[in-house]
């Protein structure tokens, strides 16, 4: 029994190590699953701190959208355009960087990828870090001006002189890139006030004078998706009352957005300016007097047009609209007007002062001018 007793010493010495050493191991353990857990946790923060990174990105594309610069690009592959590539967020949470796409008339793709800010500097031990990248699928949002007619208004029409007013769709000299003209709109749409023609003066369309009850002041200063103001404060050219000469203004092979005085050139539209579809604000009354212009028209008071002038696109009067003569020119105005008519006072056509209903001019405007906006359904991809 001794002898047995006297085999069992330093068995305490030994557990004591086994047990150091298990306790160890566990420590050991749970100091590494707990530096995991903390890198993935930080991980976890850097990606979906990028991910808001891009994400606000993207929006940011949206809202400071520049519909007179990015809208007439040319189709993917053929051009895009750089974002960034370091632009930093309005919360100062990263940056980000990418580019935008056209993928048809109406549809373009803005490709963003997103990093927090510790990614972006480089400062991630072993040179890591997170990025995000979203694409979102937006569309032109065009306004709605319920355009139905060649003119629009509230007062009544006198026309004189070889002035015309015609509903049916037309396609201005030289533009190729129209599609074959719709069905025929009214000449003239007003509230049921009279129409005259005197001379040879005459109101075509389908049918030539249409009373709509529905007119009102908001048919002139409220649209589907912006307002008269809205669009006002939008435009890339404002001017106050005044008698204008507008022309496109060209810097060597550029156009010259910079002038007032130029309006883009429907009448060219393969130069540099056809492409060029202003929103232009008279703060007042004007005259305008030669030679062209297009896009949309905002007027506070009245318009008077003389001569040969011809306008692409859209007018919108919140006064009366007087024409003399149209030298040896179609038309005035290729598009749709929409006079208001305030004071309701006649309004005056004469000469050859045609106002010729075009839907390609109203669409060509409408996709210069307009912003865009997501797509109803998804329109965003997470990329990877």
């Amino acid at each position: 029994m001794k002898r047995i007793l006297r085999d069992e010493r330093g068995m305490a010495l030994a557990v004591a190590i086994f047990a150091l050493v298990v306790v160890g191991a566990l420590v050991a353990g749970a100091f590494f699953a707990g530096t995991q857990e903390q890198r993935v946790g930080e991980n976890q923060r850097r990606v979906m701190t990028s991910f808001g990174v891009a994400e606000a990105g993207v929006q940011e594309r949206v809202m400071s959208w520049d519909p007179t610069t990015m809208n007439k690009r040319n189709s993917y592959p053929q051009d895009s355009v750089v974002i960034g590539p370091n632009q930093p967020t309005p919360n100062g949470t990263g940056s980000y960087g990418g580019y935008s796409y056209k993928l048809g008339p109406n549809l373009f793709l803005i490709d963003v990828t997103g990093r927090d800010n510790a990614s972006a500097a480089g400062v991630i031990a072993g040179g890591g870090g997170a990025r995000q990248r979203l694409g979102m699928i937006t569309r032109i949002a065009p306004i709605d001006f319920g355009i139905h007619a060649s003119l629009t208004t509230q007062g009544s029409t006198n026309l004189a002189g070889n002035a015309a007013v015609n509903g049916a769709d037309s396609i201005p000299s030289g533009w190729t890139s129209c599609d074959p003209p719709g069905p025929a709109q009214p000449g003239i749409r007003d509230q049921g006030g009279n129409v005259t023609e005197s001379g040879n003066g005459s109101v075509t369309g389908n049918p030539a004078v249409v009373n709509d009850p529905s007119i009102n002041n908001n048919t002139f200063t409220t649209f589907g998706g912006a307002t008269y103001d809205q669009l006002a404060a939008r435009a890339n050219v404002t001017l106050g009352s005044g008698v204008y000469k507008t022309n496109p203004a060209f810097n060597g092979a550029l156009c010259d957005k910079t002038d007032l005085l130029n309006w883009g050139d429907g009448m060219n539209p393969l130069s540099a300016c056809g492409s060029y579809y202003p929103i232009i604000h008279i703060a007042g009354s004007a005259t305008l007097n030669g030679d062209q212009g297009q896009g949309i028209l905002l007027v506070d008071g009245d318009l008077e047009v003389q001569g040969s002038y011809q306008f692409f696109g859209i007018v919108i009067i919140q006064g009366d609209l007087k024409t003399a003569g149209g030298g040896s020119t179609d038309a005035h105005f290729w598009g749709g007007v929409l006079a208001k008519n305030a004071d309701l006072s006649i309004q005056s056509l004469s000469g050859k002062a045609t106002l010729n209903y075009s839907s390609c001019s109203i669409l060509a405007a409408l996709q210069a001018t307009s912003p865009i906006s997501m797509m109803r359904s998804r329109g965003w991809v997470q990329l990877y």
